[in-house]
């Protein structure tokens, strides 16, 4: 098996250099984890500790990256985790991490869209334009559909489907843009604080905090999707680990000031909303900077799920190469040289789901697809190193196999606090993939049809 080498007939573009993986990675990792999330977990989970659910949740993602980081300077392949797992572990190892990454990225891309949609009927609203309630949301909620977020989606598929890099530039503009709208909040925000309102500032205790952790830490799925941009970096033995590791550290930082500043402006109670930014600045009278935030936040939110939507069909990609998805949709277009059936067909799927499902429970069954997967490449770097201690990595994890031990734990334990019946639920999708690979890899009759190129 030759690990430096993505064994496929066809190829990605080169074209991203370390600064582009670097602001893809806050591109995807700044997003509806701050301008979205971040309300809902105070409110329901952390109150004003959730600045220490963000330090317990970036510490955790810090572990994983080290593991990532190395594999991506090591394998120069679009799969990522799923990429990691099959060279390493094998085959089921590999379908089972990928078929978690297909919950974790189509619902991410999901939640991702439904906050957009909450900013953009709240910025309509405040120029005067009633957007009817039953159209932006979801059935649960009392609607019929939530039509912005698919919208978006299909927006973003558009123009994915035009290339890596026009995308790219794209992200730049948008990242910068909502890079200063959350230096805005800092700036107001800090003239407004109120130190009661930190008071108590654990009102859910420990385990609160990690259930905020745990519920808060799709956010951080934005690293997974720098390493999905392997093929496609020109420099990837270097490039990757900067874009991984400085896009997170960064992330996390810019999170821990967010989250003071947000429960110390209003309390936590008031948060449990889809646009708590905007809506805490309203509380305390800054309307015009709310207004700002919103447009900053409709950008910012739209980096994200186009960040998401890219490192998905990277997954998709290798996945369909080596035969785990049907083979017709690593076809790339003739003219963008992009899986264009792939980025089309998952943005359909993730439309549906963003039109019609509530934006909590898919948030959390993200969550446990995410761990999962996390976990997996913290295994795989560890049998890397067992497999191969000659193999010379232009990027080392520090602290082997420690820090691949503490991530396994770590994930595991974010697992455990999330809801029993998203557990539940996860189980059965995990099942549902079991099924599969029995029904079809394990099948005799198909073993001579299939072409496993590793």
């Amino acid at each position: 098996m030759d690990l430096l080498k993505p064994a496929e007939k066809q190829k990605l573009v080169k074209s991203l250099s370390a600064f582009d993986l670097f602001l893809l990675g806050v591109g995807a990792i700044i997003g509806s984890g701050i301008f979205v999330l971040t309300g809902v977990a105070a409110a329901r989970e952390a109150g004003p500790a959730l600045s220490i659910s963000f330090v317990f949740a970036g510490i955790v993602c810090l572990f994983t990256a080290f593991s990532y980081a190395e594999f991506s300077s090591v394998i120069h392949s679009a799969g990522s985790a799923y990429t990691y797992a099959y060279k390493m572990i094998g085959r089921f190892a590999g379908w089972i991490t990928g078929w978690c990454l297909i919950l974790a990225y189509l619902l991410t891309g999901a939640v991702v869209s439904i906050g957009w949609s909450a900013y953009m009927v709240d910025l309509l609203h405040a120029l005067g334009i009633l957007f009817p309630s039953k159209f932006a949301h979801a059935p649960s909620e009392g609607g019929i559909m939530n039509v912005p977020a698919m919208g978006i989606v299909f927006l973003m598929s558009l123009l994915l489907s035009k290339g890596a890099k026009e995308s790219a530039w794209f992200n730049h503009f948008i990242v910068g843009l909502k890079l200063l709208v959350i230096l805005l909040f800092i700036f107001i925000a800090s003239r407004h604080i109120d130190p009661a309102n930190w008071t108590p500032f654990m009102p859910f205790g420990w385990k609160g905090v990690m259930g905020g952790a745990a519920f808060i830490f799709f956010a951080y799925l934005g690293f997974d999707a720098v390493s999905t941009a392997a093929e496609e970096a020109k420099n990837p033995g270097k490039a990757l680990p900067i874009g991984i590791i400085g896009s997170l550290i960064f992330c996390t930082f810019l999170y821990i000031l967010v989250g003071l500043l947000l429960t110390g402006i209003v309390s936590y109670k008031m948060l449990d909303v889809k646009d708590p930014v905007a809506f805490a600045l309203m509380q305390v009278g800054e309307h015009l900077a709310a207004s700002i935030v919103s447009v900053g936040a409709l950008g910012g939110i739209t980096s994200a799920l186009l960040v998401n939507m890219y490192g998905q069909s990277r997954i998709f990609f290798a996945m369909s190469r080596d035969r785990f998805l049907p083979s017709f949709l690593e076809k790339l277009h003739p003219k963008f040289n992009t899986p264009y059936r792939i980025i089309l067909g998952s943005g359909f799927i993730m439309a549906l789901l963003s039109g019609f499902t509530p934006i909590q429970t898919v948030a959390e069954l993200t969550n446990v697809g995410a761990l999962t997967a996390f976990i997996m490449v913290s295994v795989s770097v560890l049998v890397m190193r067992k497999k191969y201690p000659e193999l010379v990595a232009p990027f080392r994890a520090p602290g082997m196999p420690w820090t691949g031990i503490l991530s396994i734990v770590s994930c595991f334990f974010l697992i455990v606090h999330l809801n029993k019946i998203v557990l539940m639920a996860f189980v059965g999708w995990l099942f549902i993939g079991f099924v599969m690979y029995l029904c079809y890899w394990e099948n005799p009759l198909d073993k001579r049809k299939r072409n496993l190129r590793l």
